[in-house]
């Protein structure tokens, strides 16, 4: 078997035994909280880091062949949508530091990249595909859940019916 897709076989495999309604945080749900590493060593701690804010938290690997294509497409969008009040996280899973800074680079996205290398938050998300991306409102609670690749203009719209939630600038 292809090393590439050992350990995200492995990470499906480990996160389908995961707890509560199927260990799925769902719409309506309060994201969990996390404190993970920036490829710099900055800890963001969500959700204190961005509170009064909308956050789309996406859980990826480069191992993911849809994700690399779907990271530079929705690069430029959430740069625009950062002027609305939404954040974007990038939730690396089961990757050490330097398989994710050689991504980071080659893909060149602008949003931050954090490190889950023991896939800890990814199993406290529920996480049993990648790439999956949750909507958060300001208030914590989940908006959207999406597994599997986002186009740019379905990404587009999910994060603006945060905005129309309320869930922009404060």
């Amino acid at each position: 078997m292809d090393r590439r897709f050992v350990l995200p076989l492995a990470l499906l495999i480990a996160f389908s035994a995961c707890g509560r309604r199927g260990g799925q945080v769902l719409r309506g749900d309060a994201a969990p909280p996390f404190s993970l590493a920036t490829l710099t060593g900055t800890v963001v701690r969500f959700p204190e880091d961005v509170a009064g804010r909308a956050v789309v938290i996406r859980f990826w690997a480069s191992s993911c062949r849809f994700c690399e294509k779907e990271m530079k497409e929705i690069d430029p969008i959430a740069s625009r949508l950062s002027g609305d009040g939404i954040s974007m996280l990038a939730v690396n899973v089961g990757q050490d530091r330097d398989a994710v800074r050689s991504f980071v680079d080659r893909v060149n996205f602008h949003y931050s990249a954090l490190l889950d290398e023991p896939a800890a938050t990814a199993r406290l998300y529920g996480v049993k595909g990648l790439p999956t991306t949750f909507f958060v409102l300001p208030n914590g609670r989940v908006q959207n859940r999406m597994v599997g690749e986002l186009d740019a203009s379905t990404f587009e719209r999910m994060a603006r019916e945060l905005v129309s939630a309320g869930g922009g600038r404060r």
